[in-house]
Order: structure tokens, then C-alpha cells, then sequence
């Protein structure tokens, strides 16, 4: 519900439980809507809410509505514009899509549909075809990590926990020299682990920069790695979050040597760092069309843009997909390419967020117009042909 837990308290003890949080709205106000209200109770109260965790492999699932296409590999420059040809080659929709990238690892989970029916995929022939091809292109020219993939589990999928098992699952918490450079390591979270002896428990403490969705993002990686949360303390401040929980692994048992603290260590600090926004804030809103990812996907890679995180949402015809880019280095983007780049897609459709970039926007060019136009045409072939004569 986009709701920010300011506070929270966390206790349970034979058998029984006492959770009290305080949450804010995503402005910061207080919840006052009656209907906000008795949806909040109606949903904790059942037990529809609690789904079990999926802890199935990396691939393709069908369901009613849409296809979920479950992906991982080494991160590099281009990546999901790669990615996005091939589906758009393969006729396949995006609809729904969220990417993270982390230690250089990339996953993803994309929800498509077939371009001329508009339900999901579902022949077993043609889901063996995505999965083969983009396969080919997770693996690149030296990434033999990635080179199976298996149809996941039916059921319900949380997206955002599923991005978490995935790149649990593909070890992204094992930092390498590369993912390094560059990065202020002050920024980084800070996580402890002690023991409590006399009450045979494991206490954990963190301290991050504050951002929303961080205690889901911390308390699903616990719950992953088989540990309950029996008591807990979360505090917020203007900028830093502090959070300190007394766990037991699920056979009852606290932590018992040096090599489980450390990788419950980094794992936490992977979880708060997956999605932590890094790099500038881009917004595109425009009228929905197939193929669209896949234009707007290569004008950056086009440009030297290095996509490091990425929401894509359809709804009503309408595309808003939020990108957070930097350059192939891992620096802040030169605001004249995002200049460029706004003149070539159109002002109005791609927008700065979070920048100290100049809010004020230059008057539409014919060359901003031509471009403006070729994303709301309805085929890419008149992208190509159109773009070809510029």
C-alpha cells in the first residue's frame, strides 16, 4: 500500500505475538481514510495474507494473465536493451518488469504477454525458445553462471520477494573488487551480530540511510535464510534507520560459529543495498505501444547509459517506467547526454527526478518533435524507418 513504517515493535513469547507499528502515509501524513483503515485490518486479519515463501529456481511461469519471466547474470552495459529486443522479437509484450542490479549481478522479473492475443504464453515450444535465447544473452561471451533456466513453481509470486531469493540465490552478497570501485564506503550499511547468551538468542543491529521498503527488505532476507525475528526495535530519523532484532534459526538455535555471522552479515547488507536508488532518477510517461522497452532501451544504451535499476508498469494504455541510470563507469550522468537524450524521446515524456539538473525545459526542437512522435507510432518499423532518414 505504499505505506512508510516510521516506528515499530516487535515481540512474541509462548506462542503469542505483539506487533505495534507506526506508519505515515508516502507524503508523511497521518492515515486518516476510514476505508485505508479497515482494509489494513481486514487484510492482517486473514489468513489469505500470509503466502509461503517461494523458494523455487530461475525461469519462465505462466499464469492467466501474463508470463513471468524470471532472469540473472552478470551485470553489464546494454544489458536490458538486449534483453528487450529479444522479446520484442519473439512478440512478447512487457507489461510489468522490475530489475535490479547489485555487485555486479543484474535480475530481473518481467511479466509479458503475447502481441496478438494479449493473454500469456503458455506453448511449451515457444516458452523453450525464450528461455534458450535468453539464455544466450544473460550468458554474453564468459558468463557460464547463468546458463540454466527452469520453469519456476506455479502459484502467487511476490515480485520484489522473488528479486530478493533471486539474487540471494545467485550469491550477490559475495562482493567482488570491481563492484567496489567507485563507492563511498561510508555509505554503506553497517550490521553486527553478537550473541545473547542467557536468552539464547542472536542479536542483530543495522544502521542504513532510511529509505521505504527497507524493513520489508530486511525481514523477508531473514525469514529466506530459515531465521525468526521473536523480539525487535525499528527507529527512524531524518536520514538514518536503525533496527535491531533478537533472532533464533527456525530449529530453535542461535548462531553458532563465525562463518554463519558473517554471511548472515553480508547478506543483510546486500538486501538494504539492492535497492537503494542509485544513479539519476529518470521518469517516462507516454501512451503504451509494443516494442516501446525496447526503443527507449536502446536510446540509452545508444547514449553510454548504464541502466541500474528499473521499474516498468502498463496500466490503462498508459506506460510509466521510472529508470535510475548511470554512465558505463558507474559515475553521475553528463547532464548534457540527458539533454540529448530528452530531445530525442521528448521533454514532456522523459522527465528528471531527484536532480540538480536544470528543471527548466528548452522549447521543443523539430528534431524533439520527430522523436516525440516516432515513440507514440504504433510499429518499429516506422521507428527504424523514420529514425534511419534523422
Amino acid at each position: 500500500m505504499n505505506l512508510v513504517i516510521t516506528k515499530a515493535y516487535i515481540s512474541s513469547d509462548g506462542g503469542w505475538f505483539m506487533d505495534v507499528f507506526n506508519v505515515v502515509d508516502g507524503d508523511g501524513n497521518k492515515i486518516r481514510d476510514k476505508g485505508v483503515i479497515n482494509y489494513i485490518t481486514k487484510t492482517l486479519e486473514s489468513d489469505a495474507s500470509f503466502v509461503p515463501s517461494m523458494r523455487g529456481t530461475v525461469g519462465v511461469m505462466p499464469s492467466e494473465d501474463h508470463t513471468s519471466i524470471e532472469l540473472s547474470g552478470t551485470d553489464r552495459p546494454g544489458l536490458l536493451s538486449e534483453v528487450c529486443a529479444v522479446l520484442a522479437d519473439l512478440h512478447c509484450n512487457v507489461v510489468n518488469a522490475e530489475i535490479w542490479t547489485h555487485n555486479a549481478r543484474a535480475a530481473a522479473v518481467v511479466h509479458v504477454t503475447d502481441d496478438s492475443t494479449g493473454c500469456a504464453i503458455e506453448d511449451p515450444n515457444r516458452l523453450s525458445k525464450i528461455r534458450e535465447l535468453l539464455c544466450n544473452v544473460l550468458k554474453g561471451n564468459n558468463d557460464l553462471k547463468t546458463a540454466k533456466m527452469t520453469l519456476s513453481p506455479p502459484g502467487f509470486t511476490h515480485r520484489e520477494r522473488r528479486l530478493h531469493q533471486i539474487m540471494f540465490a545467485d550469491r550477490d552478497y559475495q562482493r567482488v573488487e570491481r563492484a567496489e570501485l567507485g563507492k563511498d564506503k561510508s555509505s554503506r550499511p553497517h550490521v553486527t551480530v553478537l550473541d545473547c547468551i542467557e536468552k539464547d538468542y542472536t542479536v542483530i543491529t543495522m544502521r542504513s540511510k532510511d529509505r521505504p521498503k527497507l524493513l520489508f527488505d530486511t525481514v523477508c532476507t531473514l525469514t529466506d535464510m530459515q531465521y525468526v525475528v521473536f523480539h525487535g526495535v525499528v527507529h527512524t530519523g531524518r536520514m538514518e534507520a536503525y533496527q535491531e532484532y533478537y533472532i533464533r534459526h527456525v530449529d530453535g538455535l542461535p548462531m553458532s560459529s563465525d562463518a554463519e555471522r558473517e554471511r548472515v552479515i553480508q547478506c543483510l547488507e546486500a538486501a538494504i543495498e539492492r535497492r537503494a536508488s542509485e544513479g539519476l532518477e529518470l521518469v517516462l510517461r507516454t501512451e503504451d505501444r509494443f516494442g516501446l522497452l525496447s526503443d527507449i532501451t536502446r536510446v540509452f544504451r545508444e547514449n553510454s547509459l548504464c541502466i541500474k535499476r528499473a521499474e516498468i508498469s502498463t496500466e490503462g494504455g498508459k506506460a510509466k517506467d521510472t529508470f535510475y541510470v548511470t554512465d558505463v563507469t558507474g559515475n553521475p550522468v553528463n547532464p548534457q547526454i540527458i539533454d540529448s537524450i530528452r530531445q530525442q524521446i521528448g521533454h514532456s515524456i522523459l522527465q528528471v527526478k531527484n536532480s540538480n539538473l536544470s528543471p527548466k525545459a528548452p522549447q521543443e526542437t523539430t528534431m524533439s518533435f520527430l522523436f516525440g512522435n516516432i515513440f507514440k507510432c504504433r510499429t518499429l518499423q516506422n521507428f527504424k524507418l523514420i529514425r534511419s532518414y534523422s
